[in-house]
């Protein structure tokens, strides 16, 4: 709607390992407020991103938007706080690797009362790297499955030695034995009779 804000919510997460820093970049920083612009997630961890479109006074010619966005993530030390990021955090060199989905502002005309909803879309990098990392968690499950059934083999495999080594050291044992009183009889026999 005309002179009203509108904002939507970007959910964030991080499915690594690692604390991961973010920073929500816009070609138009005077028209959208976002909130919290930078952070840090922890492991396995998630967070919600309000972007708000400042009050339109008129609606854009043709509904038609340049506006863009750019989501960068690094991994960053353990004991690192939002306040004590370096300036530098977010660029590129040879030392560090940044990550970063790009989004494009859409507008959608409302039917009901002529007004628009932003919306953003991601661009042909950003899907990239959407299917480069379905596909690594696709091959982590993989290996994950892989993997439980190799502990289930030698789960399985330890029982059978366990059950197997049982009658084995019985065994070993029996026969300790049967040497044993078979010498003392052959000595107690064989000793000559002092009679």
């Amino acid at each position: 709607e005309l002179d009203k804000p509108s904002f939507c919510n970007l959910q964030v997460s991080n499915n690594t390992e690692h604390h991961v820093a973010f920073k929500v970049k816009t070609t138009s920083p005077k028209k959208y407020f976002v909130r919290p612009n930078t952070g840090i997630l922890l492991p396995h961890d998630s967070c919600v991103i309000r972007v708000t479109l400042q009050p339109k006074r008129e609606y854009p010619p043709n509904m038609q938007c340049k506006d863009k966005f750019l989501l960068q993530s690094t991994i960053v030390p353990t004991n690192t706080n939002t306040d004590d990021l370096p300036a530098d955090t977010f660029n590129k060199d040879i030392t560090k690797e940044i990550q970063e989905c790009k989004l494009k502002v859409i507008y959608e005309t409302n039917s009901g009362d002529g007004g628009f909803n932003s919306f953003t879309s991601q661009s042909p990098d950003s899907t990239t790297a959407i299917q480069h990392f379905k596909d690594e968690r696709d091959t982590a499950v993989r290996q994950t499955v892989q993997l439980q059934q190799e502990l289930d083999f030698l789960k399985s495999q330890r029982k059978r030695r366990n059950g197997s080594s049982f009658s084995f050291v019985f065994a070993s044992l029996v026969g300790l034995v049967g040497i044993t009183v078979g010498f003392l009889l052959n000595l107690s026999l064989a000793s000559p009779s002092t009679a």
